[in-house]
């Protein structure tokens, strides 16, 4: 089947042929685009379907046929590989095998040129009776309209479609809006999604769609501010992805973002997500009010005591009107303005309104947050104390926060009273360990600090950080640099004082470095506790800074945290704790081994042999193990135990190696403590394990061979390319080894391969500490000479570009 735009016949005509050159045609012309192409299109879809139409007739001699356009064709918005929805109408009087002969002279010209089409032949009381069994069908009719042939076919049914939907909305509305959220749930939310969905994810197409279908029943509208815009942005983006792929698809891949951000003329593949994501925003924020306006009025409905206990409904709020805070009330299960209410005079109004509503579990009246937005009066910089208070609360109140907060945020409230977050405003992460955008992900974070709160003497302080940590990528270089500079000004616009400025700019400044250094460096090594006191500086600002690394890992997705994560960070801010009150134990003290680690470390020295125990970790994850392996000091080991992991389809998800002196004992054990996943769901075999950790430190198991088979069997990823290994040396981190930091894409066999290029310059690893972030891994290994003296600095440049190598 030849597809139009592969059709380089010229000709005029209404034949498919001319279709088909005057449709590239269009499609080609830079002066066409968006709604006007849209409409073009369509337009010359029309014509050619009614040439066709017309000779299909003359030549069978049917009459009293209409063909009509539904869906989006209906509605003239035709992108470049869209699918054409045709009915063809007819009053039930011509002979079948006339009607037959007459659909397939439309229908095949159609195919022939490779367009796909969603057809139907149906009479109008069959198209009404269709449509009411059917709620998609319904949908389509609703945007009806004739092509060719008899209009008074189509304007009868039509009003019947539309009498029918407005009479049964009471009973399609709650079907439409659950179709709505089983997209949803399905497709995810558009505006948080690296590759989304344009049409069927939340906030998509098919939700403006919907929109118009309630407006259409009459018993709720959708806010029409920005909605057109949105919804117009939406097809744009479409119809430059159907141009660039040249395939009929909705889904915005990675790999096409740059070529349609450069059709539509945007800057980049970032620009063009977050022109989406903010059109995707629009549409999702109209279709909760609106939704939450049915229900209202379905609510209404069914407070008559007949139907009330038949729908459920939360009748016992209606009518109410219960104060809240100074100026807000309830009303109808919303926040609302008191009557007395004057936003002209009370420039706090704002702040109060959202915290009373997040704190009660209420949504927000859209007509309270426009009246807001339109009158309200500017805050004084310095903020009052009460306006501060007010945000802390509405940050405080947990998950209706969320909510609130976009109500506020789509009437541009939120860049009026933080003017610095107009740059993180729906900011993509491309890091796919991040579920949300940027702005989403500071509020996420603001929502998991306020469970946090009572671990900390100062929760105003957590909960700004929270808020602000992260508000420095909206600008070049490092964020949490560019960030701190932004949070000393936002706080101080906010109020508060120089001393509690400091604080939150330390905060912002350093809201990675608890887990950074948990999980890549040696905490055993005095030098590395000290560096993080140093940028501390306070047990306060400590306590404050290991609940906002919680609150933050916790807001960024479930590879970001876990248990094994968090015991980490809680060791190191016990220990930087100890610096900072002057408790630190002497530099160089070994570390106290457990009772099952000294048990693991004499039963290998008195076999000779390496020895291990399993633990499952079924609170946290049912295929997670804690693995303990013990083996006597020996060249290898990091090799060996991590390629033997990778050979039992283990991913390893966090590592530690070190090297322990059992007291009144000869020889050195070398203690690898490992958190583990199965990837297929099978727990290992101790024994197996074992048994094959010796071989492979014997010689006896080739595991580099067994690992390239295994990586060669795996099938060839589509998509991005990840960036290559970088091995950098860290400087004066540690005063006993030189330390090595490796980021690279997660992979079979890596930190084996690490393992043997160290083994193979003649190095001793001291401690390995390994990080798996989604589809990255961060190993930090701390090396010294075999004397265990840190690396010259000429050898470890030279150690890092061979690891490099091994790693390319």
């Amino acid at each position: 089947m030849t597809s139009v735009e592969e059709n380089t016949d010229h000709t005029a005509d209404s034949g498919p042929s001319g279709y088909a050159a005057a449709r590239l045609r269009l499609l080609q012309e830079e002066s066409q685009s968006g709604p006007s192409r849209r409409s073009a299109l369509a337009g010359l879809t029309d014509e050619w379907l009614n040439a066709l139409f017309a000779t299909a007739v003359r030549e069978t001699g049917v009459r009293g046929a209409t063909l009509v356009a539904v869906g989006g064709y209906g509605r003239a918005e035709l992108s470049p590989r869209s699918d054409l929805d045709l009915l063809l109408l007819h009053d039930g009087k011509a002979d079948p095998r006339a009607l037959s002969a007459l659909a397939d002279r439309v229908w095949y010209p159609v195919w022939d040129l490779g367009l796909a089409l969603d057809h139907s032949v149906r009479t109008p009381s069959e198209a009404r009776r269709t449509a009411t069994e059917d709620l998609k069908v319904h949908l389509g009719l609703l945007d009806a309209r004739t092509v060719a042939g008899d209009a008074g076919l189509l304007a009868g049914l039509r009003t019947s479609v539309l009498a029918d939907w407005r009479n049964q909305a009471a009973k399609r509305l709650p079907e439409l809006h659950s179709l709505c959220r089983e997209r949803a749930e399905r497709a995810g939310e558009l505006r948080f999604l690296l590759e989304p969905d344009l049409k069927e994810a939340r906030g998509g197409l098919r939700d403006a769609t919907a929109l118009r279908a309630v407006a259409a029943s009459w018993l709720a509208d959708a806010p029409r501010e920005g909605l057109a815009d949105a919804r117009r942005r939406l097809l744009d983006a479409r119809d430059a992805l159907h141009l660039v792929t040249g395939r009929a698809t909705d889904r915005l891949s990675l790999q096409e973002q740059d070529q349609v951000a450069d059709r539509l003329g945007l800057l980049d593949a970032d620009a063009l997500l977050r022109e989406v994501y903010e059109a995707a925003r629009v549409v999702a924020y109209a279709g909760d009010v609106t939704w939450r306006e049915v229900g209202r009025v379905l609510r209404a409905r069914a407070a008559r005591p007949r139907l009330r206990g038949l729908l459920g409904a939360r009748g016992d709020r209606a009518g109410t009107r219960a104060p809240l805070a100074e100026g807000v009330v309830e009303s109808d299960g919303e926040a609302v303005l008191a009557l007395a209410a004057r936003p002209d005079r009370d420039p706090v109004l704002a702040l109060r309104f959202a915290a009373a509503a997040a704190q009660a579990g209420l949504p927000v009246s859209l007509h309270a947050v426009r009246r807001l937005a339109a009158q309200g009066k500017p805050l004084p910089v310095p903020w009052p104390a009460e306006a501060r208070e007010q945000l802390l609360t509405l940050l405080g109140a947990g998950e209706p926060t969320v909510a609130v907060w976009e109500a506020l945020e789509a009437e541009g409230l939120i860049t009026r009273l933080l003017p610095d977050w107009e740059r993180v405003r729906c900011r993509p992460q491309r890091n796919p360990v991040h579920t949300w955008t940027v702005d989403r992900h500071l509020i996420e974070t603001a929502v998991r600090a306020s469970a946090l709160t009572r671990r900390v003497g100062r929760p105003d302080l957590l909960l700004m950080a929270a808020l602000l940590h992260d508000i420095g990528k909206g600008w070049p270089g490092d964020h949490s640099v560019a960030g701190e500079t932004i949070a000393r000004d936002v706080a101080s616009r906010i109020g508060f004082d120089d001393q509690d400025v400091a604080v939150l700019g330390t905060l912002v400044r350093h809201h990675l470095l608890l887990i950074d250094t948990a999980t890549r460096r040696d905490l055993d090594d005095p030098a590395t506790v000290r560096t993080v006191a140093d940028a501390v500086g306070s047990v306060g600002t400590l306590e404050i800074l290991h609940a906002l690394t919680e609150a933050d890992a916790l807001a960024t997705g479930p590879a970001a945290w876990s248990a094994w994560r968090g015991s980490l960070v809680a060791d190191l801010a016990a220990r930087v704790a100890a610096v900072l009150r002057g408790s630190v134990p002497a530099a160089g003290e070994p570390e106290i081994p457990t009772t099952e680690q000294e048990r693991l470390a004499v039963e290998a020295l008195r076999t000779g042999e390496p020895v291990l125990a399993l633990q499952a970790r079924q609170e946290e994850d049912a295929v997670g193990v804690d693995l303990v392996v013990a083996v006597p000091d020996q060249p290898g080991v990091l090799p060996a135990v991590a390629g033997v992991l990778a050979l039992h389809r283990l991913t390893v998800r966090a590592a530690d190696l070190r090297s322990m002196e059992l007291p009144d004992r000869l020889g050195e054990v070398l203690v690898l403590r490992w958190r583990v996943a199965a990837e297929y769901g099978s727990l290992p075999q101790a024994s197996r394990l074992r048994t094959d950790l010796v071989r492979a430190l014997d010689g006896s198991l080739d595991v580099p061979a067994k690992l390239a088979d295994r990586e060669a069997a795996y099938p060839r990823r589509r998509g991005v390319v990840p960036p290559p290994p970088r091995v950098t040396v860290v400087p004066e981190v540690s005063s006993l080894a030189t330390v090595l930091e490796v980021r690279a894409p997660d992979a079979v066999g890596l930190l084996h391969r690490i393992g043997r290029a160290l083994e193979s310059a003649g190095v001793r690893v001291r401690s390995a500490h390994v990080s798996t972030l989604g589809a990255n891994a961060v190993d930090t290994l701390y090396v010294t000479t075999p004397e265990g003296k840190p690396l010259d600095p000429a050898v470890a440049a030279a150690l890092a570009a061979s690891v490099t190598a091994a790693l390319s």
